[in-house]
C-alpha cells in the first residue's frame, strides 16, 4: 500500500473532494518516488501516472503492485480516457501554486470537472519528516561539513571564486552526494555584500573576507550551510557584525522547539536589526527537505507554528553595500523541546592564515 497516497486520499475526503491532479514534480516524487516527467492523477477508482513514451518503460520498471499506480503513455490516450478518470465527479483538487493559467484552462477542457484549490496540502505535509527523510538530510549535512573542512585546507592566495566553487561541488559529489542542493555561492571581499553573489574570477587576497553558501543533496534531500572565513586577519568592522549575526542565530535557536510561533521570535530579531540600523534583506530562514526552500518561512508576516521533526535552515545575515556581508547558516532538526544543529563545523575558528601556503 502506498501510505502517502492513502494519506492524500483521506485529506481529499475531508475536503469533500473526489480526487486530485498533482502537477508539481517534487510532490509527485514525494507521493510516488517517480522522477520522470508526468502528472499524477488521484482518481476515485485508481491512481494514474500520465507520462509519455520517453519515460513509460522507466516508470513501469520502477512501479510495483504495492505502489497501486497505473502508468499511461499520453500518446496512446484518447479524449475518452481522460474523461473516464473523473466520470461523474464534480469537485477535483489541483495545485494552484504550481499550475499556470494556461494549464488550468487545459485541465478544465480535458477533465470536464470543477477545479478546487488545495492550498498546498502536500507541501504542508512535507514539513514534518519521517525517520528515513531525517537520515537523508543528516547525511547531506555530513557531506557538506566534510566539504567545508576540505576547502579550508586547499585555500590559497590567487584562487578564484569560480575555482573554489567548483572545488566544493566536485568534493561533495566525489564523497557521496547525488549533486548540489543549489548553485554554490562563493564570494570574496566586496562581493560578499551581495546575498546571492554569483562566483566570478575575483582572486583571493590577504585581508579578504570569504562568504560560502553551499549544500549537498543526498537521496533527493538537501542541506543548507553558510560560513564566513577571514584571511590572515579579522578587521574590527567585520568582528562587530559577525558577533551580531552569530548572536541573532543563537537567539532564534534557543527559542525554537515544537509548537512555537515563529512570528514573534522573528519580529524580535527584526527589532534588533533596526536598533543597529541594519537592513533585513532576506528571511531569517526556511524549511529544508526535497527542496532547498520549503515551508515554513521564518517570517514575521504571519503566524506559523513549528512542528516536531521539521528541518529548518536558520540564516541571519547583514550586508554593507559595496563593502562586505556576513551570513551564518545551519540546518536544524526541530524536536519536542529543542532545536538541534545538524552541522558540526564550528563558527569560532574562522581566521585562516595562508602565508605559508604560497
Amino acid at each position: 500500500m502506498n501510505i502517502r497516497i492513502k494519506w492524500l486520499r483521506d485529506q481529499l475526503k475531508s475536503m469533500e473532494l473526489e480526487g486530485m491532479i498533482v502537477s508539481n514534480p517534487v510532490n509527485v516524487k514525494y507521493l510516488t518516488g517517480l522522477e520522470e516527467e508526468g502528472t499524477l492523477i488521484v482518481a476515485p477508482k485508481e491512481n494514474v501516472f500520465i507520462t509519455d513514451s520517453r519515460y513509460i518503460e522507466s516508470v513501469n520498471n520502477k512501479l510495483t503492485i504495492d505502489d497501486e499506480i497505473v502508468a499511461y503513455d499520453m500518446r496512446n490516450m484518447s479524449k475518452y480516457d481522460y474523461e473516464g478518470f473523473f466520470m461523474s465527479c464534480h469537485d477535483i483538487g489541483f495545485e494552484e501554486k504550481y499550475v499556470t493559467y494556461e494549464v488550468y484552462k487545459r485541465y478544465l477542457q480535458i477533465y470536464q470537472v470543477n477545479l478546487v484549490e488545495t492550498e498546498g496540502i502536500i507541501e504542508n505535509h512535507r514539513i514534518v519528516k519521517d525517520e528515513e527523510e531525517i537520515g537523508y538530510i543528516k547525511k547531506a549535512c555530513e557531506i557538506t561539513d566534510c566539504a567545508f573542512e576540505h576547502i579550508k585546507k586547499v585555500l590559497k592566495y590567487g584562487i578564484t571564486e569560480r575555482e573554489l566553487s567548483f572545488e566544493i561541488e566536485k568534493f561533495m559529489i566525489e564523497n557521496g552526494a547525488d549533486g548540489v542542493a543549489f548553485d554554490t555561492i562563493v564570494a570574496f571581499g566586496e562581493n560578499t555584500s551581495m546575498p546571492h553573489a554569483v562566483p566570478t574570477n575575483r582572486k583571493l587576497q590577504s585581508g579578504d573576507i570569504i562568504q560560502i553558501d553551499m549544500g549537498a543533496q543526498y537521496k533527493g534531500y538537501c542541506s543548507d550551510f553558510s560560513r564566513v572565513l577571514f584571511i590572515d586577519e579579522m578587521k574590527k568592522e567585520y568582528e562587530e557584525v559577525y558577533d551580531f549575526v552569530l548572536e541573532e542565530q543563537r537567539k532564534i535557536v534557543d527559542s525554537f522547539k515544537n509548537g512555537v510561533n515563529i512570528k514573534p521570535i522573528i519580529k524580535d530579531r527584526e527589532t534588533d536589526y533596526h536598533l543597529k540600523n541594519f537592513n533585513v534583506m532576506h528571511s531569517f530562514g526556511h524549511g529544508v527537505g526535497m527542496e532547498i526552500h520549503e515551508e515554513p518561512i521564518l517570517s514575521s508576516k504571519m503566524d506559523s507554528f513549528l512542528k516536531e521533526n521539521a528541518m529548518i535552515a536558520i540564516e541571519p545575515g547583514v550586508y554593507k553595500s559595496g563593502r562586505f556581508g556576513i551570513r551564518i547558516e545551519d540546518t536544524y532538526h526541530i524536536t519536542k523541546n529543542s532545536c538541534i544543529n545538524l552541522a558540526k563545523s564550528g563558527k569560532n575558528d574562522i581566521i585562516l592564515s595562508l602565508k605559508d601556503r604560497n
